[in-house]
């Protein structure tokens, strides 16, 4: 029998790349994942490799320097990324966010110049939209950028940035009110700057701070740290676009990539949830007999199959219209909410089938518990999935009456 979660439809080009990625997953990550998230250790070694396999230039044209692949590609390799250690795909996951907003709203100069050092894996990319006192309500954002001659200058802090130290480039969302009267809806006043800073944490720019890495229940390795600006001038040319006030806009349409992203992590995990439940219910024995011969552990394998199986086809489904260059925000959210609630419980039922052993740090599977929540609230919680699932079901279901 072939595996769960098989995609139709792949060219020989796609088939080979996931190939050379399960092969690396199966020989460079998984075996060390568990030890270094234990440590929460950065995974350098892993990251480097990554890198030699091109697969930080995925999405990134051929002009400059990347594979040019789409947006299905990129999320079924996220897929077998996270199936290792959900960890890594974050790494990659803002990066391809940034990269993604720089091919679609950036500016010739502004690609000409990050884009061929991005698809290198030179440059590493992180966004930030939070802040301390707002979680899903980005209208709400109070950092501000003032024009200042031939710059801005930023004041504010932002929370929850993944690859925060790592980074050398951050995509910032800002309230910039110039050029905006006041009254302007909040989402029309807002600016992305794509602000250049040094590795590292501590003062890694004048007038930017990166305070630490933020100690996590799960999601351990990958740095995830608060951005803290103070008289940070920025130069206009690094406006994203180079036109104030559509910040928001852009944004939004990178989060549609990274649902799409969260969407494949929780397909991922739910993967290696149900091999590692599988695997162990036909290890164990009770009552003279595998586990996996009861049958109330064959249903419980079932329901985690098949919810396996539904969160693929959605995701794959939500990447391929963000392919198309259709409006996806619809089937991101729904691949998005459907693959982070299915893999808690696939997770979950795995735990279960592990008894007392899914408690202990020896097996994979208490690593894999802890992990599983964060995709419940990153790039959205499930109420704002299914306020936007909503609002964009009455539109298309309107009542002519």
């Amino acid at each position: 029998m072939a595996r769960l979660a098989q995609t139709a439809g792949l060219t020989d080009v796609q088939r080979e790349i996931l190939s050379t990625v399960r092969d690396f997953v199966d020989k460079e990550i998984i075996p060390v994942a568990t030890g270094l998230e234990h440590r929460d250790e950065y995974p350098q070694q892993i990251v480097d490799g990554l890198k030699e396999l091109g697969l930080f230039g995925l999405m990134i044209p051929e002009e400059y320097g990347g594979l040019g692949e789409s947006l299905l590609t990129y999320a079924l390799c996220v897929e077998e990324i996270a199936r290792g250690w959900m960890s890594v795909s974050g790494i990659i996951n803002t990066h391809f966010i940034v990269a993604y907003m720089l091919k679609q709203h950036g500016t010739q100069e502004q690609k000409d110049h990050f884009l061929p050092r991005m698809a290198a894996g030179n440059i590493r990319g992180a966004f930030s939209m939070s802040e301390p006192a707002l979680g899903s309500d980005v209208s709400a954002i109070s950092s501000k950028a003032v024009k200042d001659g031939d710059a801005y200058v930023l004041n504010g802090q932002k929370m929850w940035l993944t690859n925060g130290g790592t980074s050398s480039l951050v995509a910032v969302l800002v309230r910039s009110d110039e050029g905006h009267p006041e009254g302007t809806a909040p989402h029309k006043s807002m600016t992305t700057f794509l602000v250049e800073k040094e590795p590292g944490f501590g003062e890694v720019r004048p007038g930017l701070t990166i305070p630490g890495k933020i100690d996590k229940m799960g999601y351990k390795g990958v740095d995830t740290t608060e951005l803290i600006m103070d008289g940070l001038r920025v130069p206009a040319d690094r406006v994203l676009g180079g036109v104030t006030g559509r910040g928001f806009y852009q944004m939004m349409d990178g989060v549609e990539v990274g649902r799409v992203n969260v969407a494949a992590r929780g397909c991922g995990v739910a993967q290696r949830a149900f091999e590692l439940g599988v695997r162990y219910a036909q290890q164990r024995h009770t009552f003279g007999k595998q586990i996996a011969q009861h049958q109330a552990i064959q249903f419980k394998l079932a329901e985690m199959a098949t919810k396996v199986e539904a969160a693929h086809a959605m995701m794959v489904n939500a990447a391929r219209k963000k392919d198309s260059g259709e409006r996806n925000d619809l089937e991101a959210g729904m691949a998005k909410y459907l693959a982070s609630e299915y893999c808690k419980e696939v997770v979950e039922d795995a735990f279960r089938i592990h008894g007392g052993y899914g408690f202990s740090k020896e097996y994979e599977i208490e690593r894999l518990y802890r992990e599983a929540p964060m995709l419940l609230i990153g790039e959205g919680t499930a109420e704002i999935q299914k306020m936007i699932i909503g609002r964009r079901l009455l539109e298309e279901y309107r009542f002519q009456g």
